[in-house]
């Protein structure tokens, strides 16, 4: 392993009255938070919502304004230095003219007791790529690349920033594959993601952000109970956009053809006037809200940060 205990008992992450203004922009305003070792939690938000900065700050890349950053106990550059972190970015720059194992084998140059290069590669699901040049690698490999890089220091947190985008439906499966192998061992794991159906599935905890601060923190389950109400969809004949807009407890919908989706606060008093409205509507079903319609609702009516 590493020079830090893997398994230390301070907390993996604890951000303590974080802030970072630029100018008149509170990009994030009084972030609290604390990650135990072992957790998976997704950090949410719409952009703008401050997740980006977070990230930074949590990685030494930026300096806050007020408050405090610690992993495992040690700030930021320390646990960078000892290689306790491990991150993987969006726009992280590869090289065009290297393979894919010397990009790999220069970050293990870094760390005093890295994983083997090929170790990192098989992990990644990139073996085969170990002798590909950077500039004939397509996004999706690009992405496996990123996260060879960020596993070859053998951390105890990774940090992820939309770790699947460039990826398709396959290869995103086989990426969450080969992570829950990587959390199965007891690291931690913070990733930033718009697709809310991974941090349904595979985060044990939801951090959502709006405007620089945390407005949810919780399981999938609590977050969707913060939100409140169901989801109504109904097949409704001859309906149009401002009627299902004029239904009452509505807070989102939408409206392709004669099928309507609408997230409300009392699906009860929204269906009998729909019904009312609309006699002929059939094929209803009601179900709780889903973590999307959470995050719609959480999020809502904010202007956006960055």
């Amino acid at each position: 392993m590493n020079g830090i205990e893997a398994r230390a008992p301070e907390a993996a992450v604890n951000l303590a009255g974080l802030r970072k203004h630029y100018g008149e922009v509170r990009a994030v305003d009084g972030v609290d938070l604390t990650i135990a070792p072992g957790e998976v939690v997704a950090l949410l938000g719409p952009n703008g919502a401050g997740k980006s900065t977070t990230v930074d700050m949590l990685l030494g890349l930026t300096r806050p304004d007020a408050g405090a950053v610690t992993v495992f106990g040690r700030k930021p550059s320390d646990a960078v230095a000892h290689g306790a972190i491990g991150a993987m970015l969006q726009g992280g720059a590869l090289l065009d003219d290297a393979t894919v194992g010397e990009m790999a084998g220069l970050v293990a140059s870094l760390h005093r007791k890295p994983l083997p290069v090929a170790e990192a590669l098989r992990r990644a699901g990139i073996g085969d790529l170990a002798d590909r040049r950077g500039n004939k690698l397509s996004g999706g490999q690009k992405q496996r690349v990123r996260f060879a890089v960020a596993l070859v220091s053998d951390p105890d947190l990774l940090v992820l920033d939309e770790p699947t985008s460039a990826m398709d439906v396959g290869s995103r499966r086989e990426f969450w594959r080969s992570m829950q192998a990587y959390t199965d061992t007891g690291r931690t794991v913070l990733f930033a993601t718009h697709y809310l159906e991974e941090a349904e599935e595979y985060a044990d905890r939801v951090v959502l952000m709006r405007a620089g601060r945390i407005v949810a923190d919780g399981s999938v389950a609590q977050v969707r109970a913060l939100a409140g109400g169901r989801t109504l969809r109904a097949v409704v004949p001859g309906v149009t956009e401002p009627a299902v807009a004029g239904l009452p407890c509505v807070t989102e919908y939408q409206v392709r053809g004669t099928r309507i989706a609408v997230s409300s606060r009392d699906s009860d008093k929204t269906l009998r006037a729909l019904l009312d409205a609309f006699p002929t509507a059939h094929d209803i079903e009601i179900a709780a809200i889903g973590l999307e319609g959470a995050f719609l609702s959480l999020t809502a009516d904010e202007e956006p940060v960055r």
